[in-house]
Parts: C-alpha cells; sequence; structure tokens
C-alpha cells in the first residue's frame, strides 16, 4: 500500500458555487479537450455516437431537482403561506477532491495513485497502474476513471501541465474549467493560506466538504446555494380609470367612436 506525505502547507484545489453553476457543462469539455492533449492523454472515448457510449471524463455535472420546503409553523399565512424555499434545479459537479487522506492513494498496491507533497496535488503514475481499479472502489466520490483503451486509472490533474506553464500568462495559469466557466462558478486557488482569495470565498460563503463524516478531509470546496425566497401571490393589478374629459379634443372623438 502507498504511504502518504505529511500534510503539505500548500494544498491546491478547487471551490464550486452551487449558487451560480447552470449546468452547461463547459468544465466537463473544456476540461476534456484540455486533458486530451496533455499529461494523461488520451482520454478515450468508445462508441461516442452509439446506443451505449462511454469514455473518459475527468468532470461530470448532474442535475437534480429539488421540492419546494414548506414554510415553518408559526410564520404566519395559515395554509396560504408560500414555500419557504421554492423548488430549484441544483447542478452538482463532481471531479477529484484531492484529498488530504485520499483513501485510492492509500490502497494504490504499486504507488500509482500518489499525492504531491508540495501542492496536496493527487496524480496517477500510469506507469506503474496496473488496473486493479482499488483506487476507484475506495473513492467514495466517484472521481476515478477507468480507461478500458489503456487499462490504467485516470483522474483529473487539476491541470498540473497547465497551472505551472510559464510559457502562460499569469491570468491563463488556471485548471481548463476555470477558464471555461461562464458563470464563474469555478474558483481555483491555496485553500491552505487563510488569506487566499478562494480561502476568503469558502469562509465568507459557508463553504463546506463533501461528505466531511467520511475523515478524508476534501481540499476542493462547494459554496451552498444562497436560499431563495418564493414571491409572494402577485397582487391583482389595480384598475386605471378613464376620465373622457380630461383628454385631448381628438381622443375624445376616438374614445366615443371605439365605445359605441
Amino acid at each position: 500500500m502507498t504511504a502518504l506525505p505529511p500534510p503539505s502547507k500548500k494544498k491546491l484545489g478547487l471551490v464550486i458555487d452551487l449558487d451560480t453553476c447552470v449546468g452547461c457543462h463547459a468544465c466537463a469539455v473544456s476540461c476534456k479537450e484540455w486533458n486530451t492533449g496533455g499529461i494523461a492523454a488520451p482520454l478515450t472515448d468508445e462508441r461516442p455516437y452509439g446506443e451505449d457510449p462511454s469514455g473518459v471524463w475527468f468532470n461530470r455535472v448532474h442535475s437534480y431537482e429539488l421540492a419546494a420546503e414548506p414554510a415553518a409553523a408559526g410564520c404566519g399565512g395559515g395554509d396560504a403561506a408560500v414555500a419557504a424555499q421554492p423548488a430549484m434545479t441544483l447542478h452538482f459537479p463532481r471531479s477529484c477532491l484531492h484529498c488530504e487522506q485520499p483513501a485510492c492513494v492509500s490502497v494504490c498496491p504499486t504507488g500509482a495513485s500518489f499525492k504531491r507533497a508540495e501542492d496536496g496535488i493527487v496524480l496517477v503514475d500510469e506507469d506503474k497502474c496496473i488496473g486493479c481499479k482499488l483506487c476507484s472502489w475506495a473513492c467514495p466520490y466517484g472521481a476515478r476513471e477507468y480507461s478500458a483503451v489503456e487499462g490504467v486509472m485516470k483522474k483529473c490533474t487539476l491541470c498540473i501541465d497547465r497551472i505551472y506553464n510559464e510559457n502562460l500568462s499569469e491570468a491563463e495559469r488556471q485548471p481548463a474549467c476555470v477558464q471555461a466557466c461562464p458563470t464563474r462558478a469555478r474558483h481555483f486557488g491555496d485553500l491552505g493560506d487563510p488569506e487566499s482569495a478562494v480561502s476568503k470565498l469558502v469562509a465568507e460563503r459557508g463553504g463546506v466538504d463533501l461528505m466531511p463524516q467520511l475523515g478524508y478531509r476534501p481540499t476542493n470546496k462547494y459554496l451552498p446555494p444562497r436560499p431563495r425566497r418564493a414571491e409572494d401571490a402577485a397582487a391583482p393589478a389595480p384598475q386605471e380609470t378613464l376620465d373622457p374629459q380630461a383628454l385631448p379634443g381628438v381622443l375624445r372623438w376616438l374614445d366615443k367612436v371605439l365605445s359605441r
């Protein structure tokens, strides 16, 4: 089994805002495009246009319909009270969370799955991977992808070949999914630095770990959706009254003709 390095001071990861994600899949597509030509390449697809397509995707987006939450008792309004939280669609992007205590690394028999000591990124050395799938069984987040074509496991790399690429401008040294997000629902940075922009965002919005009870301490955080307030029942529009005598002469004549 593979040993973990001591906890790193630098913890690179993502902060995903569930309030502004619209489920457009731009993150998934841009991730696929970049990593198909990156260090994790190729990201194979089988029968992409058939009835049973399959392939390797580091980012996947799931959408859920949330039922309305009724108003709490004693809030007034009786039976006519509106819902405290209206029904909504929640889009949930899913990828590797680069855990502080990743079970996928601990169970790897060859050392193919490993966690970098310098920045906390979890990677796969495909030259060592034997495709046993133990890491995928150990990961509770479903973040491991098996390439049946190559016979190895693959996963999100945080676009490590992009974020450290000095040939790119500083603004471009972000994961492809962050660059492509049209609603800025994805943020990248050092979550080990309490003064970083992502850490401050987590503190301000109450960012949470995914399934914290498991003890894997994921680096990536999710910002919960802001509460929605159901609109009060629309009040009937006030009826406007027309005083013909207050109209100009031509309009009084037109009103008289149309009223016949």
